[in-house]
């Protein structure tokens, strides 16, 4: 496996264009803002959507369009959520509508997402206008790719964009993929779009198994701020043009996929955790030898998405209790007395707790620790061979400032 340039243009068959429709008003008119991702071919499709009961109309949408598993394309607009606002499904339905008619497919063909503001409606003619220029501008380049990337950011400081190649039957299979992220991000999705294609020949179910799978241990792993979407999607398109034998079975050529489609995610959410809104470091939790991964991953999960263990990353304080304690109110089994916590980066490693009681540390030295661009927090149970590691990031005073007039 390796990774290699062009994002979801680098898998056969696949063009894609960003551009900027003026989705929100007095929005920079050098920020794209409406993307569209096209296959040749049409493509076996699978999806996962956010948890949160309150979920916007584009995914309602799309959950329609892929209930036969196949699409063609991608529509996405930043700017605004289409959620909880006059007429939200009905745009949706109109975008795809509308996209169709300027491609020549059928609306069904199409998925839809939207991103930003909550409540507010979706000024659909801005997206009907900037179609044809839309459409006009698909290509099978990198840049091409790059410019539906940054259409797809809202609060992002960096696209998130990712390609790697992998051997499955003798034949070269390619997987591509574009992503948002940045605030609203809680287990189960958040505020995230990934928009997945690949070349591998593969049957809708092993597709949405896959999927399922791999996004439970690579996005549902990623907190920032504890606050769950209305419209987090992740979809994959796989149009088959590498012409590998179709996979149809939990085989080598299955494990092959899945192993580069989990490479894929797990990248582009340690992507999305690094750029969390107002965030100065990425801050990972992996705990081991807990009873099962499940237990593991809870444990992770609630360590990375304390705010306390976020303000103290941020403060570059070595404050091991905090770790303690949010594992505590997990609700996941463990013994305290078994617990072993260090902290690690690129400064070097730390040991701050033995046996759930504290080691004396060098306070100079962890400070040194704490202050890297990336800080692992490792926790060791002593328990059993289940493992998981979970990303997210320090708690700045900037996330307060982006968040506390993000409508206005």
């Amino acid at each position: 496996m390796k990774e290699i340039k062009g994002g979801v243009t680098a898998p056969q068959g696949f063009r894609a264009n960003g551009v900027h429709a003026g989705v929100k008003a007095g929005s920079d008119p050098a920020k794209n803002d409406l993307a569209l991702i096209l296959s040749e071919k049409e493509c076996t499709a699978a999806a996962t959507y956010t948890l949160n009961r309150v979920k916007a109309a584009p995914l309602y949408v799309t959950m329609g369009h892929l209930e036969d598993g196949t699409a063609r394309a991608i529509i996405a607009n930043s700017g605004n959520a289409n959620a909880c606002a006059p007429y939200s499904h009905e745009y949706a339905e109109r975008t795809c509508t509308s996209a169709a008619e300027v491609t020549g497919l059928n609306k069904n063909d199409f998925v839809v997402a939207s991103t930003g503001v909550i409540g507010q409606t979706l000024n659909v003619e801005a997206i009907e206008a900037a179609l044809p220029a839309l459409v006009d501008g698909l290509d099978d380049n990198a840049a091409a790719s790059d410019a539906a990337a940054t259409a797809i950011m809202t609060t992002d400081t960096r696209k998130k964009e990712l390609a790697v190649q992998v051997e499955i039957g003798g034949k070269t299979v390619t997987l591509g993929a574009i992503a948002k992220g940045s605030g609203m991000i809680h287990p189960n999705m958040g505020t995230m779009l990934c928009f997945i294609t690949t070349d591998c020949a593969i049957t809708h179910e092993m597709l949405e198994d896959a999927l399922r799978s791999v996004v439970k241990r690579t996005f549902n792993r990623v907190t920032i701020d504890g606050d769950t979407s209305t419209n987090d999607m992740c979809v994959v398109l796989a149009n088959g043009m590498a012409e590998n034998a179709l996979i149809e079975w939990k085989d080598a050529n299955y494990s092959a996929f899945y192993a580069a489609l989990e490479t894929l995610c797990t990248t582009l959410s340690r992507q999305i955790a690094a750029d969390g809104e107002g965030a100065s470091r990425l801050v990972s939790c992996t705990v081991t030898g807990a009873r099962g991964e499940d237990v593991a991953e809870r444990l992770a999960k609630s360590v990375v998405g304390s705010s306390l263990v976020k303000a103290a990353m941020f403060g570059a304080d070595a404050n091991w209790g905090r770790v303690l304690c949010a594992m505590g109110y997990s609700k996941a089994p463990f013994r305290p007395e078994h617990v072993n916590c260090s902290f690690r980066s690129a400064a070097g490693e730390i040991p701050v707790c033995k046996a759930g009681e504290a080691l004396d540390f060098d306070e100079d030295i962890a400070k040194q620790v704490l202050t890297q661009p990336e800080v692992e927090i490792l926790v060791s149970l002593n328990e059993g061979d289940g493992e998981a590691t979970c990303w997210g990031c320090d708690l700045t005073y900037d996330y307060v400032k982006i968040n506390g007039d993000y409508r206005t």
